[in-house]
């Protein structure tokens, strides 16, 4: 099974969707193995954001992360990343297809919600800067049986 990190950023926090948001990625049938809420340092900013160094949105997208609480979960599911992605949206609210998680709760083109891993290099690097491997649980859920078919031991 595949995992990856998402971040419900300062705005989803403040404006009361952590469990909106957190709501439908559990209804797609993806699984929380990882959560907590933290307020995210400049340090950890930098180190998240690291391959938009440069960028001319760099600072204020700091300034952002660190401006208020965030919720970071894991989600564990086939193709999660793919299907997180999916569900969130593109990038900027405007342009994000009604029904998206920033399509349905973003105007803003700063304010965006939420962070996704965009690759399983990604995910690799992201979760361990905010989960230690003791911090993530791994569980069996009945409801796998209704959310993936078998092809012999594999789950499809």
């Amino acid at each position: 099974m595949e995992q990856t990190l998402i971040l419900l950023k300062p705005d989803a926090v403040q404006r009361g969707l952590a469990g909106t948001i957190l709501a439908r990625f559990e209804a797609k049938g993806l699984k929380i193995v990882g959560l907590k809420m933290l307020t995210v340092s400049r340090e950890l900013a930098e180190r998240h954001y690291a391959v938009h160094q440069g960028k001319e949105f760099y600072a204020a997208l700091l300034d952002f992360i660190t401006a208020g609480p965030v919720v970071a979960a894991v989600l564990e599911g086939n193709e999660a990343i793919a299907v997180s992605r999916a569900l969130i949206g593109a990038t900027f609210g405007p342009e994000a297809e009604p029904g998206t998680i920033r399509g349905d709760y973003a105007l803003s083109r700063r304010y965006n919600l939420i962070h996704g891993s965009d690759s399983p290099a990604s995910a690799a690097r992201e979760i361990p800067l905010f989960f230690s491997p003791a911090e993530l649980v791994q569980y069996a859920r009945p409801a796998d049986e209704w959310i993936y078919a078998r092809s012999g031991d594999k789950r499809i």
